[in-house]
Parts: structure tokens; C-alpha cells; sequence
């Protein structure tokens, strides 16, 4: 059975986009949101503003993306 966090996948998709670049470090949440924004990737960090939370679960647990209408974990 798989603890990871589920996610919407357009969000799954800029988190993924941010890690990738190697810009900053994933638990500096503020600095994801602001590159997020930056690169045009607003339902990311709409979601981190929302879920603290739950990023903060799936950054030791993993993300498991999910397509719209699937089931998605949040605060």
C-alpha cells in the first residue's frame, strides 16, 4: 500500500518542473510558490498555498499525481 499524497497532476507537473531545475530546495515551500508563479505554473502554487500541510507529507512520502476527477488529498 503506497502513504504517497495524492495530487492533481497539472500540480504534480509544476512541482515536478521546479525540483527538475535545481533552483532551490524543496522544503523552502515559499521559494516553490514564487518559482511556480513565475513559470506560469498557478494551480501549483495555488495548491501549496492550500495544503502545507499535505507538501510537507508528500516531500518525505512522495507525490502520486492523479488525472481530474480522480481522488486528491488535501487539507
Amino acid at each position: 500500500m503506497s502513504n504517497k499524497v495524492r495530487i492533481p497532476a497539472a500540480v504534480w507537473e509544476g512541482l515536478d518542473a521546479v525540483r527538475q531545475s535545481g533552483l532551490t530546495n524543496m522544503l523552502d515551500r515559499p521559494r516553490v510558490i514564487e518559482i511556480a508563479e513565475l513559470w506560469g505554473y498557478d494551480e501549483t502554487a495555488e495548491w501549496l498555498r492550500a495544503n502545507s500541510k499535505a507538501y510537507s507529507e508528500g516531500i518525505f512520502a512522495g507525490f502520486a499525481p492523479v488525472e481530474e476527477g480522480g481522488e486528491q488529498c488535501v487539507d
